[in-house]
Order: structure tokens, then sequence, then C-alpha cells
């Protein structure tokens, strides 16, 4: 498959890992990377070592193999991990979750392409000016940090497209091949995916994580932390916490206060479904744990298929 966004990044198809704090860590990104794809370490969980570590070993397991760094702007230390994403020589590189000016100048000039995730067309316009070379627009079925305004894939997608002139890959609700192809129907030059690669065997989430995951419904998330920063949650006990916070009138230092207690990594990384679990809409579809290589087989193969279905409806 040929697309803005394969030759953008090198890549045999157009799909990029989500950067998930406490999930895309190497192993994930390589296991991504191989297939074709372009694995992403999500640095927004990691010290600048540990991100050094990670690419490091990226780097070795990969050789040539192009991978990328997705840095959230909004973390304090991001300028240390943008330092130690450019020294060690990875070449692409995923903004999130602030202001997309602030480094993509620097990032340029130092080689990397820059793509950067977007929930809304104001905010795309904004990573367009600042230089960047795609957009990522995630529709608020996504899990983890969110668009306030609760734009849908399906309408974010093709306003972006017909007002942009960067690539736009889609992300939020993708996790089968038909939802590829949906997006792609809409002017998209690739998907993002973050769900479903979450819970895959290379994921570095916690067993109980993925096994909790696994076993929720169409109605089993909902957004919430608008006051913060808009967070797709499992209504699980946390999430009921921060509910009744919220309805009682919290303030948003008083959120913030209850939030700093490492209740992501806990939920996520340690495990304890208690804590915060964040995941996407699409969960709902995803029944079991696979490997990296049997989900891109499948959605290789489901788009593939859904493409070929599609003669079905000629109007002819």
């Amino acid at each position: 498959m040929k697309t803005k966004i394969t030759e953008l990044f090198g890549i045999k198809y157009p799909i990029v890992e989500g950067g998930m704090a406490w999930c895309s860590g190497w192993r994930l990104a390589a296991a991504i990377s191989k297939k074709g794809c372009l694995g992403i370490i999500g640095a927004g969980s990691m010290t600048a070592d540990v991100l050094q570590e990670n690419i490091q070993k990226c780097k070795d397991e990969l050789k040539d193999i192009p991978f990328g760094v997705n840095i959230p702007l909004f973390n304090p230390i991001a300028k240390d991990l943008i330092d130690i994403t450019v020294e060690s020589g990875v070449k692409i590189v995923v903004t999130s979750g602030g202001n997309p000016s602030l480094f993509t100048s620097y990032l340029k000039e130092k080689g990397c392409i820059v793509a950067h995730v977007v929930a809304s067309l104001k905010f795309a316009l904004k990573a367009e000016a600042a230089g960047v070379d795609a957009v990522i627009a995630e529709g608020f079925e996504a899990g983890g940090h969110n668009g306030k305004d609760e734009l849908t894939t399906m309408v974010l997608i093709p306003e972006l497209v017909s007002r942009l002139t960067v690539p736009v890959v889609a992300a939020g609700g993708i996790s089968s091949g038909a939802a590829w192809l949906s997006a792609m129907s809409l002017g998209a030059e690739g998907v993002q995916i973050g769900t479903l690669f979450a819970l895959s065997e290379e994921s570095s989430a916690h067993e109980n994580y993925k096994n909790y995951c696994i076993g929720l419904d169409d109605t089993s998330t909902m957004l919430a932390l608008k006051k913060v920063s808009p967070t797709r949650l499992v209504k699980n006990d946390f999430f009921k916490e921060v509910i009744s916070m919220e309805d009682n009138g919290a303030t948003k230092e008083q959120l913030l206060e209850f939030l700093g207690k490492g209740r992501n990594r806990k939920g996520t990384f340690e495990g304890d479904i208690s804590n915060e679990v964040s995941i996407g809409q699409c969960v709902c579809m995803i029944d079991s744990i696979k490997s990296i290589s049997e989900i891109i087989d499948n959605l290789v193969s489901q788009y593939e298929s859904a493409y070929r279905n599609l003669s079905n409806f000629a109007l002819d």
C-alpha cells in the first residue's frame, strides 16, 4: 500500500502505534515496526534515562527499520525527553498534549519528521502553521487524554482533510480492517491504533489490566476530568470517585491532587484495576489477547476483505 504516510515514514502499511503511557514500551514498538507499521515508544510515562534505554533496545532490535517516539508536551520534562530523542538519533517524533510551536522548528532543524496529535480543526491549523509534517486527528472515541469538544472520528477526519495541506492520520475507535478502510475513505492517509495494541501480548501493560479490559462492553467507558484534561476512563471505582468529586464541585486543584498519586501507573502498569484505567471505546470489539504479528495480519486481511465487499454497494 502506498500513501503519503507510508512514504513519509518509510513503512509498508499506513498504521501508526499510539504512544500510550505504560503500554508503549520498546517491545511493543519493535514488534509493530517489524510488521511494516510504525512503532512508537510512549515517553509520557518515562524518565529521560528510561526513555534512552527503550530507544537503545528498540534500535538494537530493529537495526534500520523506522520507529518513533511520542512526547506529550505538557510533561514537565518534555524538553529533556526531546533532547534524549534527538541525541539518540530517532528521526520520527509524535508530539501531543501541548503547543506544537514550542519544539517543532527545533526538531525539524535536527532532521526529525514531526507529527502532532490534535482533536479539533483549530489545533490542527495551529500544528500545520507550526510546520509539522502530518497531523494525527484523534476522535473522542479514543482512550487516554482527549478533546474536550467530543468530536468524533467520523466528523473530525473529513473536516481536517478538506482544510489542511499536510496528510491526516485518523485515530480513535479503529480496531479492525474495516474501520481502517473507513478512515481511508474519509480522506485519511493512515490510521493510528492504540487500544488494540494496548491489549496485545507485547504491550507493557499489566496482565490484570489486559484481562480486565477484554471483558468490557460498549458502555464501559466515559469521558471525564474535563476541568483537568479530558480523559476516557473505565467506569470502575476510581471513575465513580472522580464523578462524585466533579458532581460535588471539586476544583481543578482538588482533582489534580487526587490524580497526583500515580493512579494511572497503578491501574495500567501495576494492575490495580481499582485505580485509573483508561481504554478506548472500541475495547468492546476485542475478545482476546493476541500477538502483534497476529493482530496486524488480521488487520490486513480484514482490510482486504472489506475493500472487496465494497463492490456490492456500487451505484450502477
